[in-house]
């Protein structure tokens, strides 16, 4: 899922854009930090005293996957306008690499992880839109790593029937990603070539899939035959191995010289310059993630020179900020997955207590597809 350099916590400084759901993942920022902190306190105090807490990740100090401590943590309780969720599956996201790593800064401690799927558990007062057993699921909103989350009950999402929590889990923000960078980030169409870098993983297979069903001609950067043919069964076009052959040479080979109409880069560092050099006059890059490294600063001349481009760094957030975006992203999606339209791909399942081997794999790129937690 992105998106991607925020501070998403403490003195709620951003370095680049600020949005919705850092303000409830923060929890001294904006809308209900107090009364967070409150609850956060007294469970700390009723856990001192030796009650039996739930099992979940914390995070004291910002470094590799060695400081994702697994324990025991103190049960939180909803607030006003808030649900206790019982969490079944949560998904593993670039977002929490770089929460854990402090790229995104923060107040320590937390618990990481958002996006999850499970059960309303418990009801803050005042919440009508969800009931206790519903079957639910977030993102963008931390405290996905543990038993026992509290979310605000706005943000939820109800599951169907037809999709099962693990699905629900590898859909839910790369999923509502994928959608809004196609269909508003910049709305691409039937006939125009377009560059999807990390075609092979989670975001990218959804992309490429979603391009294909509009009718767009894809060409997607992979690392590795394996991953060439997975990219290629969503609906790629063109393959091109980036460790073999120059994409930018190539994106220029294929489309007559012209340049594609829109790159969609999460990888950064690594691709940037070359993914400019890849478009066409007036053409669009949209870079929301950063798993090579973060870009270095941009003269905006550097566009007008390359042929009038266009630059772009959104975030989910952004684009599901109300509840009727929300709903409708993730009711779209829910519907293509359960009429066979739109295949996930979920292969890797980690208990909780495993969570520093997942974020291993995912920055080693040694997975495809979506990463879960098994909680």
């Amino acid at each position: 899922m992105v998106v991607e350099a925020i501070s998403e916590f403490g003195k709620c400084e951003i370095a680049a854009e600020v949005t919705r759901e850092e303000r409830y993942a923060n929890p001294g920022c904006g809308d209900g930090g107090g009364s967070f902190r409150k609850r956060q306190a007294l469970g700390r105090a009723h856990h001192s005293r030796g009650e039996q807490g739930m099992r979940g990740i914390l995070i004291k100090g910002y470094g590799g996957p060695e400081v994702l401590e697994y324990g025991d943590l103190p049960d939180p309780a909803p607030g006003p306008g808030e649900a206790l969720i019982r969490v079944r599956v949560a998904g593993v996201n670039f977002t929490d690499v770089y929460q854990r790593t402090g790229t995104y800064l923060g107040t320590l401690p937390f618990t990481p992880g958002v996006e999850g799927v499970g059960t309303v558990e418990k009801l803050g007062r005042g919440v009508t839109s969800v009931h206790v057993g519903d079957r639910v699921g977030w993102v963008m909103l931390k405290g996905g790593y543990a038993e026992l989350a509290v979310i605000p009950a706005d943000r939820l999402v109800p599951i169907p029937a037809s999709v099962d929590d693990r699905t629900a889990a590898a859909i839910l923000l790369q999923g509502m990603t994928a959608h809004f960078l196609l269909r508003d980030c910049y709305r691409v169409t039937a006939g125009e070539w377009i560059l999807i870098h990390a075609a092979a993983g989670g975001v990218g297979l959804l992309m490429t899939q979603i391009a294909h069903r509009i009718g767009a001609r894809i060409i997607g950067t992979t690392s590795t035959n394996e991953k060439a043919a997975l990219a290629r069964e969503a609906g790629a076009d063109e393959i091109v191995l980036y460790t073999k052959e120059d994409f930018q040479q190539a994106a220029r080979r294929i489309t007559g010289g012209a340049g594609v109409s829109v790159v969609y880069d999460s990888v950064g560092k690594t691709t940037f310059d070359e993914s400019l050099d890849s478009l066409r006059p007036r053409g669009y890059m949209v870079l929301f993630g950063a798993s090579s490294g973060a870009v270095s600063r941009v003269d905006p001349q550097i566009l007008n020179r390359k042929g009038s481009l266009y630059l772009t760094r959104p975030t989910l957030g952004n684009y599901i900020s109300t509840r009727e975006e929300l709903l409708g992203r993730a009711t779209e999606l829910f519907d293509w997955v359960s009429k066979g339209e739109l295949k996930v791909r979920a292969e890797h399942d980690y208990p909780l207590a495993d969570v520093a081997k997942a974020h291993a794999d995912l920055e080693g790129r040694r997975t495809t597809g979506k990463i879960l937690l098994t909680i």
